[in-house]
């Protein structure tokens, strides 16, 4: 959905500024051996201004939530999905990260394998060790209802990151803590229309079904191409479930049923790496016949631009790690936390890929 931008009390004013004084990138690994040497300082996280963040304020006593020092708590994190994606595994590392820097008594990890009663469980069996403040990274916008319940029950708060619940903030959830994921569809479409001159047939690889990121990211992009690229064509949009090698095999279909494609908009980065091979394996130039334009920002589709087989990539952060607990710490010292915290992100181009990649995840 689009976020409705509103201004904020002062109080909320001071929680942006202190949160993107305090972000600072976790240490992220990648597919790619000198993913190491990455510059975290390039990677930091930040909150927008007051005006991009939205909905009512949410407090500690609103939630009903006892007070907590972090210092001497048990939190859970509940990853979503396997960390072979170079997103989830920078993810998690920053989580990790800065519960050590912020001197969190105990953390504790969980990763549903994609699998929806599995993360239902993890936080069920989180909150059974005692967990008294949980981070989740949900899987889907629906279905958590039951850890959700569980966690109110407990009086535990539940940071949401990453992708938004189809819940009512401030009781089911404190905030959600993102991207604009309708906003990165229309930077991807306008990078899409720069590369082609505004004509020529796309294939979309959609995101998995079931979450706001598929849904506002497709809806960004087409609304945007549809307002300012009429002569662009929208020939295929089939999913590829965020998967690199199901990003690749659908490309392989695609190059067969739909031989005249000449663009691709991957909604993420593995998808948009799995369709360059396709592309390569069937005698293509990726980011020259086919132009090439995902969403992630990974170190290894960030270097694909340097190469010359993509042509942009736009930014979702996964370095949720300080803000997460800086809001932790401003919600626990009674500040309001409105109910959407969005965050910043850059685009990718042949312009500035190369210089900007040791920024990359």
């Amino acid at each position: 959905m689009m976020i409705q931008r509103r201004s904020r009390t002062l109080a909320v004013a001071c929680l942006l500024a202190a949160t993107a004084t305090l972000a600072a990138s976790g240490c992220s690994k990648s597919e790619t051996s000198d993913s190491a040497n990455a510059d975290s300082s390039q990677g930091a996280q930040a909150a927008e201004t007051p005006e991009s963040s939205s909905g009512s304020g949410c407090s500690l006593q609103a939630y009903g939530a006892p007070k907590l020092d972090l210092k001497d708590a048990v939190v859970g994190f509940s990853q979503s999905e396997k960390e072979a994606n170079p997103f989830r595994i920078a993810e998690t590392q920053s989580i990790k990260d800065e519960a050590k820097k912020v001197g969190v008594k105990k953390l504790l990890t969980t990763n549903a394998q994609s699998q929806l009663s599995k993360q239902i469980s993890d936080i069920q069996d989180m909150l059974s060790q005692g967990a008294q403040f949980l981070i989740v990274a949900p899987l889907n916008s629906d279905g958590l209802e039951p850890a959700l319940k569980a966690a109110a029950a407990k009086k535990v708060p539940v940071l949401t990151i990453d992708r938004k619940l189809n819940s009512t903030a401030c009781k089911d959830y404190v905030a959600f803590l993102g991207s604009d994921f309708v906003e990165q569809g229309k930077r991807a479409a306008d990078a899409m229309i720069k590369s082609t001159g505004g004509k020529g047939k796309v294939a979309i690889l959609l995101g998995s079904s079931g979450n706001n990121v598929t849904t506002d990211r497709t809806k960004g992009f087409v609304d945007q191409l549809k307002a300012k690229a009429p002569d662009m064509e929208i020939v295929a949009q089939q999913t590829g479930e965020f998967a690199r090698d199901k990003g690749q095999q659908v490309m392989e279909q695609l190059i067969q049923s739909k031989p005249d494609i000449t663009a691709v908009y991957a909604e993420n980065d593995e998808m948009g790496l799995g369709a360059v091979t396709a592309l390569k394996a069937a005698g293509k130039k990726p980011g020259k016949d086919v132009k090439v334009v995902s969403v992630d920002g990974t170190r290894n589709a960030v270097q694909a631009i340097v190469n010359g087989d993509y042509n942009a990539v736009i930014e979702s952060n996964p370095r949720f790690g300080p803000l997460a607990f800086a809001t932790a710490q401003k919600f626990y010292g009674g500040e309001e936390i409105p109910e959407d915290v969005i965050i910043t992100d850059r685009a990718y181009d042949e312009a500035n890929a190369k210089e900007s990649l040791g920024g990359a995840f």
